[in-house]
This record gives structure tokens, C-alpha cells and sequence, in this order.
């Protein structure tokens, strides 16, 4: 398979190399966790003369005989090196058994620098304090960016792309197949069906996987959209499958632990408060819509909303729905001092819909930036204080 370098995350891990955490890699399944770990510690092995690297890949079959705890930690503590820079990087560490005695006695021995991956399911962010007694650094990696899609397949005109990429999305399996129904066979089979949901049936005990099957459609099929647990449990129990708001909810948090989907709350923007009812989901990749529901009820100006979310996110912001007099602004995007109000649209030719999506935006009182987001074919002009970008110029950063 062709590979590029994942810039960003390189840099992240360069960055925190030393330092006394567990460096945990997380994200959904077949994001390219496993080749970043082998690219950074190619990249250790390249630029430090003195490194002792261990690896340990538990998807190969020499490395059964290190599948509990202690034959673990004998390895690595038999590959030792004195005088020498030891790392240790552990690709699917979950299937090694208690795997978490191991890697708390190793940390605590201050030899080694520790990287490791796994299931998502079985290695949760939320689950990181409690498996590591001693303190971890996470690094969440995600499916291709646009900019990363247009660095794979370098087409001669990276915005003349943007229709390819919005069904293809970045899950870069899918990208050595050659056909739509092949690469969207991949998605939802071998990437959702098979990992994702299975790894959630199986860590929670699942016994109705075809109830959580028609809630995971559900929420595809309504991303974007404000909903709450409750209203989700009437939709589908109006549909003929009796259920309640607790276990929509506990269902739900599962599916966001595994980065199926990601929970973004709404914010009054006037009130300053988080708003405890009714949020919003997005997928971890658009394409997996398109792969299990195909066009069906097909809404563009979600799907965008689901690409600039999952951008945002890359880039570092924390996402909130921002709620003003009534009115919604898309994301309230927040990094350290930084505050961002975005709107994203799928068309604002028409006079209506123009005034339709600035209109929250010019209702803000504060001097933070407004940005409009939408298919414009155009270089960034402004309106009132408004910048109005190009969706594709702006997921690629120009």
C-alpha cells in the first residue's frame, strides 16, 4: 500500500518523545494508528544512534508466546539495553493478557519510553487513568483529512476533488480498491461491521446486535441533526422496537468510546452555560454513511457540517453547538485563547439562505472571527465581518 507521512502526528510524537507518559495512540479501527507507530519508530531508529528499539506486534504470530502479562514483561526487560535509549512500542497491546500489570511495572522501572496502540474498544481514552497508574499522553489520530486525501491520490486539481473525497471519505483502506461498491464493501463490512461493532458487541456484551445496528443507522441517518436520548428511544420505538432513553444513552456512549461518533453539546453563546439537553453526532468519517446507507434522504449540508466538525477537531478545537436567541450557530470552535463561530452551508447563491446563515453569526456581540463555510468556487471575500471561505480551500488549509 502507498503511504504518506502523517506530518501532524509525526510531529505530535517527536514532540513528547522522553517525556515520563505512556504515549497511548487511539482512534477508530483502520485509521492508521499501527502505520504511524512503525513510521515514528522508524523515524527513532533513523535519527537516534544510541536507541534500542523494542517492538512488539501482536497481529504476528511470533509474538504468541507473549500474550500474558509476565512473558511480557520478561521480554522486555530481557531486551534491555544499559547505556542506551530504550523504546518500547506495542502495536494492539489489548490482546496481550492484563496487559496494563505489565506496562504499569515497566513505567515504573524509568527505563523505557513507552508507545502503544490498540483496539479502541478494549483501550478507551476514558479508560486510561484507571488501566495506568502511571500518567499517559494521549495522541487521537483520525481518518484522512482532505489535505491528506489530496497528498495520496495528487490529482491535478486538489479542489476538483472535494466531490471524490465527500463519498470516499478518509478511511485510506478503501483507497486501494478500484470500484464505489468496493471501497464502500470495505467501509462497512470490514472496517464497520467487523471491527467497530464487533469490538463494541463483544467488550459490552451486546446480545441485540441488530437493535444496536438499527441505532447506529439511526444516528447516521440524522447527523448533524439536534437530538437527545429520549426523543431517539420515541423515533425507534415508534419504528417497532421497544426501547428507553438509558439504554439509547449507555448505547450511544459506547459508540463514541469506540470514535464511531463523536457527541458535540450545545452552548448558549448569551448565558455563557452548557445546555444539558439535546446535542448533536457526527461520524468519525463521512464515507461511512455512504457505505451503509448509501444516498438515501441524502442531506450535503450535514455531510459538510460532519467534515468541518472532524477538521476542527484535527486542528485541536474543542466543538460546541452555539445556541443565540433562538438561533443556532454550527460550531463554536475554542482552542486556548482562541475562539472560532462557524456556519457551514451547502449553497448560499440564493438571497434567502444567505441571510438565513449570517444572520446568527451578525447577532454576536462579541469580536471573535465569524466564518461562513460553503461550496462558494471562490477566493475568501467578507460580508459585515464575515469571512466567506470555499469548504475545499479551507479543509486544505489555503
Amino acid at each position: 500500500m502507498k503511504l504518506i507521512e502523517r506530518t501532524e502526528y509525526l510531529d505530535t510524537l517527536k514532540r513528547v518523545k522522553g517525556t515520563p507518559d505512556i504515549k497511548v495512540i487511539t482512534g477508530i479501527r483502520r485509521s492508521g494508528k499501527s502505520k504511524l507507530l512503525d513510521s515514528f519508530a522508524g523515524w527513532i531508529e533513523k535519527n537516534d544512534k544510541k536507541a534500542n528499539v523494542i517492538k512488539i506486534n501482536y497481529n504476528l504470530t511470533k509474538f504468541e508466546k507473549l500474550l500474558n502479562y509476565s512473558a511480557l514483561e520478561e521480554f522486555v526487560e530481557q531486551s534491555y539495553k544499559p547505556k542506551k535509549n530504550n523504546y518500547l512500542f506495542i502495536d494492539e497491546v489489548q490482546l496481550c493478557e492484563s496487559f496494563e500489570k505489565a506496562l504499569n511495572s515497566l513505567h515504573a522501572t524509568e527505563k523505557y519510553d513507552i508507545y502503544v496502540t490498540g483496539s479502541n474498544a478494549f483501550l478507551l481514552s476514558s479508560d486510561l487513568a484507571t488501566l495506568f497508574t502511571g500518567r499517559t499522553f494521549e495522541i487521537q489520530v483520525f481518518p484522512f483529512s482532505f489535505a491528506e486525501y489530496v497528498k495520496y491520490y495528487k490529482p491535478k486539481n486538489p479542489e476538483a476533488s472535494f466531490d471524490a473525497y465527500l463519498k470516499e471519505g478518509g478511511m485510506a483502506g478503501s483507497f486501494l480498491y478500484k470500484t464505489e461498491n468496493e471501497k464502500f464493501r470495505y467501509v462497512n463490512e470490514d472496517v464497520f461491521s467487523t471491527l467497530v461493532i464487533r469490538d463494541i458487541v463483544k467488550k459490552y456484551k451486546i446480545r441485540n446486535k441488530v437493535f444496536l445496528e438499527k441505532l447506529i443507522d439511526f444516528l447516521m441517518d440524522n447527523v448533524g441533526n439536534i437530538t437527545s436520548t429520549r426523543n431517539i428511544a420515541k423515533a425507534i420505538t415508534a419504528a417497532g422496537d421497544a426501547t428507553n432513553h438509558k439504554t439509547i444513552g449507555s448505547y450511544i456512549d459506547y459508540l463514541c468510546k469506540a470514535f464511531a461518533f463523536y457527541k458535540i453539546r450545545r452552548f448558549d453563546i448569551r448565558g455563557k452555560r452548557y445546555l444539558a439537553t439535546e446535542d448533536k453526532y457526527y461520524l468519525s468519517d463521512h464515507s461511512f454513511r455512504y457505505a451503509r446507507l448509501g444516498t438515501r434522504n441524502m442531506d450535503y449540508g450535514h455531510m459538510y457540517e460532519n467534515m468541518v466538525a472532524m477538521e476542527l477537531l484535527r486542528r485541536g478545537y474543542q466543538l460546541y453547538v452555539g445556541v443565540l436567541f433562538k438561533k443556532e450557530i454550527d460550531f463554536v470552535a475554542i482552542k486556548h485563547d482562541e475562539k472560532l463561530y462557524i456556519q457551514v452551508s451547502d449553497d448560499i447563491s440564493g438571497d434567502s439562505t444567505f441571510k438565513r446563515e449570517t444572520d446568527p453569526l451578525l447577532r454576536i456581540n462579541d469580536a471573535y472571527p465569524k466564518i461562513l463555510l460553503a461550496r462558494t468556487n471562490h477566493e475568501v471575500y467578507q460580508y459585515e465581518g464575515i469571512k466567506i471561505l470555499d469548504i475545499p480551500r479551507w479543509l486544505l488549509g489555503l
